[in-house]
């Protein structure tokens, strides 16, 4: 039981930190990463302790996530977290009764960071396509569905067909 509970705070500071644009980072505010998750110091060169912590092995492994998560065009943050717990719950089955709970969990964060509303405005108006196929998950209010292996938001998907 105690390795479930470890396994959902990784999970959700995962997640808290995929959800954490680079320049609100601690990394950002040291000058270790960019705006972009770029490296700009590695952290072998890193003196201070409060610069190590804000670039450990955990932060280093989700910024390069959210960088490839990036440049496979996942469209909006909406989308790119949507396709990220559905990938998380494909994974392993048992998170799937922790969705809500960890839906409910960013979306905290996500209106105390205030980035909530601007997630939403990014997200835009009412999507003009029609996907007539069940999805394989739906998590976050977005669709996500599954092509050759590949999970991809509702609004991304739509381009493929």
């Amino acid at each position: 039981m105690a390795s479930r509970g470890i396994d959902f705070l990784i999970t959700y500071r995962v997640t808290k930190l995929l959800v954490t644009p680079f320049e609100k980072q601690e990394a950002y505010k040291f000058g270790i990463i960019n705006d972009k998750g770029k490296v700009l110091r590695k952290y072998k060169t890193l003196k201070l302790e409060k610069e190590r912590k804000s670039y450990t092995l955990l932060h280093r492994f989700v910024f390069n996530l959210k960088r490839i998560l990036q440049k496979v065009g996942l469209g909006s943050k909406l989308g790119s977290f949507a396709v990220a717990l559905a990938l998380l719950i494909k994974e392993d089955k048992k998170y799937f009764e922790h969705k809500t709970l960890i839906e409910s969990a960013v979306v905290t964060y996500l209106k105390d960071t205030e980035q909530f509303i601007d997630l939403l405005k990014e997200e835009g108006n009412v999507p003009d396509y029609i996907v007539n196929e069940e999805p394989a998950y739906t998590c976050f209010g977005i669709d996500v569905y599954e092509k050759d292996g590949q999970l991809y938001s509702e609004k991304d998907y739509a381009k493929t067909l």
